[in-house]
This record gives C-alpha cells, sequence and structure tokens, in this order.
C-alpha cells in the first residue's frame, strides 16, 4: 500500500511538473511572440477611414457664410470634424467645425473671411478629405 500511494504521489508531481514546464514554456513562446509584433497605433486605426466634402457654393463675398456637408466612413458618431484652410503651404485650423451624426454625415456652417481662392478640408485625427476651392471676393 505504501508503494501504491507513494507512485501515485510521485506520478502527480510529475504530472504537475510537466505541466509547469509546458505553461512556462509556452508562455514564454506567447510573450515573445506579442513582443515581436507590432502594435497597432490609434492613428493607424483611424487612417482606415474616410471624409467627403461638399461647399454649398463656390464664390462668395467675405465674411458670408458655406455650409459644409458631407459623410464619413469608420469614425464613430459624435467624432469631432475640424474645417482647415492652406495658408501659406500649412493647414491651419479654423473656428468651424462639425460632429459626425447618424448616418455617418455631418453639415456644419463657416464664414470666410480671406479673399482670393481657398483650399479647404475637413480633417479628424489623421484622417482627411480631399480639398475643396471656394473663391472668396
Amino acid at each position: 500500500m505504501k508503494a501504491t500511494l507513494r507512485s501515485r504521489c510521485v506520478r502527480t508531481f510529475a504530472a504537475g511538473a510537466l505541466a509547469a514546464g509546458l505553461l512556462a514554456g509556452g508562455g514564454a513562446g506567447t510573450f515573445a511572440w506579442a513582443a515581436a509584433s507590432p502594435k497597432p497605433t490609434p492613428s493607424a486605426s483611424a487612417a482606415s477611414g474616410s471624409i467627403t466634402v461638399k461647399a454649398s457654393v463656390t464664390s462668395v463675398k467675405s465674411g458670408d457664410k458655406v455650409t459644409f456637408t458631407g459623410r464619413t466612413k469608420g469614425m464613430p458618431i459624435g467624432s469631432k470634424l475640424v474645417l482647415q484652410h492652406k495658408k501659406g503651404g500649412k493647414w491651419t485650423t479654423l473656428q468651424a467645425g462639425g460632429t459626425v451624426k447618424q448616418g455617418s454625415s455631418y453639415t456644419f456652417d463657416a464664414k470666410l473671411n480671406d479673399k482670393g481662392k481657398q483650399e479647404l478640408r475637413v480633417k479628424y485625427g489623421e484622417v482627411t478629405s480631399p480639398t475643396v476651392t471656394v473663391t472668396v471676393k
């Protein structure tokens, strides 16, 4: 009876040691794989979306309102969109923008004051729309 008890204890201990070794080895392999795989960045996942834009008019007087409308793809409802214009080769954020509504659409008004041809786009994170041109007289 002592031999049977001892052999059961030895088998149990051996099975536990084997299981611990497999878990430790498998865990190390999983850890090494996780460390080697690149992690997605928030901007990378946001860059997979898209924005369209349309201006209500192509020519306005300085200070007049222009309504911008469009649709988004891959952006949650309530996402804040901003309007930008190109000035001196750099994109500058204007004091206009809106939020993504149910159905992935948006609409907002902006007053344009800088005279000349304005290149405008809508932006969310790293995602930007194509540009639209509005001439301000």
